[in-house]
């Protein structure tokens, strides 16, 4: 994923911009239809294809997997925003294929997504965004997707995101969507999204399929710098199992229908919605991880630079010891301390501190154990909490969610092909 711009004052959110939750999801915002079909990729009557589309051309800005391996899809996608110059009508989806590893067939698939799509909403095929997820070096059934496509288009609907959200899940065991309202001096507009995530899910743009929309009116570029900054501590912040992708894919589409217009003034507002309705779907995702039971937030206190607290907390956050730890209830400090030992993030371990669910269980390079009973009661809940200070006397802080490690993960990618 390209480097966000360095974080400015408009990039910080403001706790006095009013945001409301709202009901529905990708389609909340104006200007938005969807369809979702059962196309023939996945098991019936398992919905598969989703085509999202704005009732004209948007503003667009997407988002990558860093992975050197990628998929077509993100090829494809990467290829028409660099063309139209941020410009977008309609975003295609499949599930139960990734089309990723499929060579020059792959690619041709893709791009084939996209002119079925085109052809069908009335746009041209640079206009349209390709985003697939599931196995891996499996070919794509392509006239069953292309079928897919004309039946999903003919079936769309503002009433329909939460079929698309549906359609785009894979080991999701339930479906993410969010929507918001945001009021400004110059009028209210709406930012609504969904994702789809549950395994390889590393905080590296995220294992995922999100796609967020809104209805108003941002230039290309406002919106890639907003898009960058929201997903920072969001969808860049969670982890299941510190596995990064093929096939992340992180869209953004603004049709300007709430009249709406978003500039350096306005922006925070922006911001404030997207970094609302983003944390809902990525804390969704950490909560549906591939055999969760727990919500985990890994909080670093007190390093020399945020990017060193969220360093830390990424390595304690990817631990398997810490995440099975957590599953069994065991307030095992040690393994939090040992994790942030390994982060390559320097610190005075006798200067720091570990609390599990706000209770002190390390201080001062000597155990609490005298309070292990009380953590071990936090670590039974279903929301848990870590938090360290490295005691540096920088003062900056980072949060990275993730989820615990069971058997029934094992389980699941054990049988993941078969």
């Amino acid at each position: 994923m390209p480097r966000a711009a360095s974080t400015g004052p408009r990039d910080r959110l403001s706790a006095q911009i009013p945001v409301a939750a709202s009901a529905g999801g990708v389609t909340a915002p104006a200007g938005f239809a969807a369809g979702a079909v059962h196309c023939g990729i996945k098991a019936p009557p398992a919905l598969d294809l989703a085509v999202l589309a704005a009732d004209a051309t948007a503003s667009a800005a997407g988002l990558f997997t860093t992975n050197l391996v990628q998929a077509a899809p993100v090829t494809v996608s990467k290829g028409h925003l660099e063309r139209t110059r941020g410009r977008a009508r309609a975003i295609v989806v499949n599930s139960g294929c990734a089309n990723a590893c499929t060579g020059a067939d792959g690619l041709a698939h893709a791009a084939r997504m996209a002119e079925a799509t085109a052809a069908a909403i009335g746009c041209a095929p640079e206009e349209v965004l390709v985003a697939s997820t599931g196995v891996i070096g499996v070919t794509l059934k392509i006239d069953r997707i292309l079928t897919g496509i004309q039946s999903a288009a003919a079936t769309m609907g503002r009433d329909q995101g939460s079929e698309a959200a549906r359609a785009i899940m894979t080991t999701d065991p339930f479906p993410k969507e969010h929507a918001v309202i945001v009021e400004t001096e110059h009028g209210a507009f709406t930012v609504g999204g969904m994702a789809k995530g549950s395994g390889m899910i590393e905080p590296n743009m995220a294992t995922m399929l999100a796609f967020v929309t809104t209805d108003a009116r941002v230039s290309p570029p406002l919106l890639r710098r907003a898009l960058q900054a929201s997903a920072r501590d969001t969808f860049n912040a969670i982890t299941v199992d510190g596995e990064c992708s093929t096939n992340d894919s992180l869209f953004a589409l603004a049709s300007g229908a709430s009249g709406v217009a978003i500039d350096e003034d306005t922006y925070p507002a922006l911001l404030e919605g997207l970094q609302a309705v983003s944390r809902a779907l990525a804390l969704g995702i950490v909560r549906g991880g591939e055999g969760a039971t727990k919500l985990i937030a890994v909080t670093v206190r007190d390093a020399r630079t945020t990017d060193e607290a969220r360093q830390v907390a990424r390595t304690i956050a990817n631990s398997p010891l810490v995440k099975t730890a957590v599953h069994g209830a065991d307030p095992n400090w040690g393994r939090i301390v040992a994790a942030a030992g390994r982060s390559g993030v320097l610190f005075d371990v006798d200067r720091a501190t570990v609390h599990v669910g706000g209770v002190l269980l390390f201080e001062n390079g000597l155990p609490r154990d005298e309070a292990a009973p009380r953590a071990a009661e936090h670590l039974t809940r279903r929301d848990v909490q870590i938090e360290m200070s490295l005691g540096s006397g920088g003062g900056a802080s980072a949060t990275i969610w993730t989820c615990d490690l069971s058997a029934e993960y094992v389980r699941i990618n054990g049988e993941y092909r078969t």
